[in-house]
């Protein structure tokens, strides 16, 4: 729904209580939707949840989709903000979000990740003296080169409720100064891949589309600014795709594409490229891929979790724990190094369970309705 005006009939779902709270979550991109999901969905139960949605992800495939397939209403609140410069974008960002919560005067607003509409969620809100919580705080790639890295400082300075994924993500603010408000609740995305799993393997009929079978393909994505941004590190990438002798599938981000035309590159033939897909085919080519490659933070956890091994484009993750057990292995985007992963990465025979269980949501939603933290 564009616009400013939010019909209550969205808000909720049966009777409120008295002692219901007013919550605003802010999202504007893929994962965000995907952890507000499972959190709208626990807080609708018994709270006023208006969601909006920046708008930084606004193609059909990057937005409405994944709101359709998690079962959850579209945004109350539509801000159309769209891509651009990172300071452009914030700003309009921040104007718009500003407008919303004068008019709902919520007790809390809830951000989620560490994208742009993070962090001009968290800055809103704070400068009106509303309490801020932090869904997935504490992470740190510890490259300040990375805008995530600076939105997740931060938004995470700014937060009276700290709402960790990981026993590291703890111990990081906790070196950071930052101990009241911190709470280890697991990772929401746990809860939203189990649903999602469930569904995919009789909902998406995308391998069946494509002619591909299980476990015959790689699967690949690469969207972040580190990579697409700079030419020598994208055609590295790309490069070793082209070396690759099987087949790779490759779902494209918007502006992967732009960059990837821009340097006139012709992936091989055994190089798939793909609009973006839902939530559920992304899913289901997660469990069905012999192998991931990406720089996603969220598709290292997925392949965990499926069981799958992951080879990352980075040099660093703030999934630490994933590159511990085995299971992920860091490439940056050396053409040999990558070649190299992709060839000797055998998947352990054990599997911890990282990132706790199907029960993020409800801690959250708890913590939220304990109210201000003591001392912060």
């Amino acid at each position: 729904m564009d616009g400013l005006a939010t019909p209550r009939s969205l808000l909720c779902r049966g009777p409120i209580a008295d002692t219901a709270m007013r919550i605003v979550s802010i999202i504007g991109a893929r994962p965000q939707f995907i952890k507000a999901a499972m959190v709208s969905r626990a807080l609708r139960k018994r709270h006023i949840h208006v969601l909006v949605h920046t708008g930084q992800h606004y193609d059909a495939n990057m937005s409405q989709v994944f709101f359709e397939e998690l079962d959850i209403p579209a945004p109350d609140v539509n801000l159309g903000v769209g891509s651009g410069a990172h300071g452009e974008q914030t700003a309009a960002m921040l104007a718009g979000i500003e407008s919303v919560l004068l008019q709902e005067r919520p007790v809390w607003v809830v951000v989620y990740g560490d994208t742009n509409s993070t962090l001009a969620g968290a800055l809103a809100a704070a400068k009106l003296g509303i309490m801020v919580a932090h869904v997935e705080a504490g992470l740190r790639s510890f490259n300040r080169t990375m805008p995530e890295e600076i939105n997740r400082v931060v938004v995470d300075h700014l937060s009276a409720l700290l709402l960790c994924p990981s026993q590291t993500a703890v111990d990081n603010l906790a070196a950071e100064g930052i101990a009241r408000g911190v709470h280890l609740v697991g990772d929401v995305m746990a809860e939203a891949l189990a649903f999602a799993a469930e569904r995919a393997g009789c909902r998406s009929p995308l391998l069946a589309r494509l002619g591909i079978a299980e476990k015959s393909y790689l699967l690949f994505t690469v969207h972040r600014a580190e990579n697409t941004d700079d030419p020598m590190r994208l055609r590295n990438v790309l490069r070793a795709l082209d070396a690759l002798q099987e087949p790779v599938i490759f779902p494209v981000h918007p502006r992967t594409r732009k960059a990837i035309e821009a340097l006139g590159h012709r992936p091989a033939a055994h190089v798939r490229m793909l609009d973006p897909v839902g939530y559920l085919d992304m899913v289901r080519l997660e469990q069905s891929a012999r192998l991931i490659l990406t720089d996603s933070g969220g598709v290292q956890k997925e392949a965990y979790w499926l069981g799958v091994p992951c080879v990352t484009l980075r040099e660093e993750t703030e999934w630490v724990e994933t590159v511990q057990a085995g299971w992920n292995v860091l490439a940056g985007t050396e053409i040999e190094r990558i070649l190299r992963a992709v060839r000797t990465l055998v998947a352990p025979t054990t599997r911890d369970h990282l990132y706790g269980d199907d029960k993020a949501a409800e801690r959250c939603v708890a913590l939220l309705e304990a109210g201000t933290p003591q001392g912060r």
